[in-house]
């Protein structure tokens, strides 16, 4: 055999030997055609019964316990204004001093008139002791003292009405010192010094709010009221108010407010303007972080136990229905409709109908999936399942 004729044959030998090699890798790492396709693992959980709380937000708007506008009672330009705004004052705190100097000219023309009344009793009641010696030895007829008994009681008459015109001189220019009538925050003050004001001026002179406590106010639709009532039990609104828990109140910036409060009252009336109630949440403000005016949430919670909760990622929606896939004793996943609150708990679904303890359920990966689709569930730990629910 010549060089070419072994060059060929040996070509041929390799391409015959790589020819097996190739066919039997493909045996042993491809499915035989027509076979059935390999199981998919997909993550799953076991639904069990968790103790889950609620929380339904609502915005409130924040008062102080008072808020209370301190308004001129006399007729004056301010002439001390001893505060500014925002100052935290004391019950009896003078806040405001103005001129007025007519009202002293009505205490010195008071006074001149009590000293001239009280000469003219004095005057009568000489009159009075002059005629009673005379009337008992009959020198004087009896009317004469009579007379001037009733002239006595006429200048103590005059005598006490100059003293109350005295006393209310000196009342009208106490006024013209304002005092603060509660502990508590200075608003605005929109009069400067020299301002002319009088009773009837249109804006206050500032606002003095009491602050130690302070009131949020929040409203409920006709809904969400008669959802409350049959809620909390009690046979009156204030005894179901009495079972409501303490609220928690998130502040503008997102942050919790340290203090928790009480939902105290509910209007009498559903506003027919808005369609809702007005509530109102008590809470203690000792460090005076809450002003008057500001707007939060309120955030009221409700505990349910034993509830059947379903992780939000593995649920889907189809034409306002809520559904999740239930993995049966075989693998195969079925299609399940489920019904749930309104309100969730978190990244939590809570289940009322659709779904019982016990039930296995796809966790991720639901839109690859359809009815029937067999699958290798791998139930995830319900310590990872569950842990987010606070």
């Amino acid at each position: 055999m010549n060089s070419t004729a072994k060059l060929l044959a040996g070509f041929t030998s390799a391409m015959l030997l790589l020819s097996a090699c190739g066919n039997n890798q493909n045996q042993a790492g491809a499915p035989a055609a027509g076979g059935p396709p390999p199981v998919q693992s997909f993550p799953a959980f076991k639904v069990t019964t968790q103790n889950a709380t609620l929380n339904s937000d609502y915005p409130a708007t924040l008062q102080g316990q008072q808020n209370i506008e301190i308004r001129p009672k006399i007729d004056g330009y301010i002439d001390r204004i001893l505060i500014d705004e925002g100052s935290v004052v004391r019950k009896g705190q003078v806040l405001f001093h103005i001129s007025a100097p007519q009202y002293t000219q009505d205490i010195n023309t008071a006074a001149a008139a009590v000293a001239s009344a009280q000469a003219d009793v004095s005057s009568a009641q000489l009159q009075v002791n002059k005629a009673k010696p005379l009337v008992e030895k009959d020198i004087i007829s009896h009317y004469e003292l009579e007379s001037a008994q009733l002239t006595l009681q006429a200048r103590r008459a005059a005598l006490a009405q100059a003293k109350a015109s005295l006393a209310n001189a000196k009342t009208n220019l106490g006024y013209a010192t304002v005092t603060s009538p509660v502990n508590g925050v200075v608003g605005t003050i929109p009069y400067k010094l020299g301002s002319l004001i009088n009773s009837n001026t249109t804006q206050p002179l500032t606002t003095v709010s009491n602050i130690g406590n302070v009131y949020a106010y929040f409203s409920l639709n006709e809904k969400q009221l008669l959802d409350f009532s049959r809620r909390y039990e009690g046979r009156t609104l204030e005894a179901k108010l009495s079972k409501l828990p303490q609220v928690s109140l998130i502040l503008s910036d997102g942050s919790n407010y340290p203090e928790k409060g009480r939902v105290e009252t509910i209007s009498g009336l559903i506003n027919t303007e808005t369609g809702s109630a007005s509530f109102r949440a008590t809470f203690p403000n000792p460090m005076r972080l809450i002003r008057s005016g500001g707007s939060a949430t309120v955030r009221i919670p409700q505990v349910i136990p034993n509830a059947v909760l379903v992780p939000q990622k593995a649920t889907y929606e189809l034409q306002g229905k809520r559904f999740v896939f239930v993995v049966d004793a075989k693998g195969a996943v079925k299609n399940t409709e489920i019904q749930t609150m309104d309100i969730a708990a978190g990244q939590y679904f809570v289940v009322t109908g659709g779904l019982k303890s016990g039930d296995v359920v796809v966790l991720e990966g639901t839109s690859n999936l359809q009815d029937g689709t067999v699958i290798k569930p791998e139930v995830q730990a319900d310590d990872k399942v569950y842990q987010d629910i606070k």
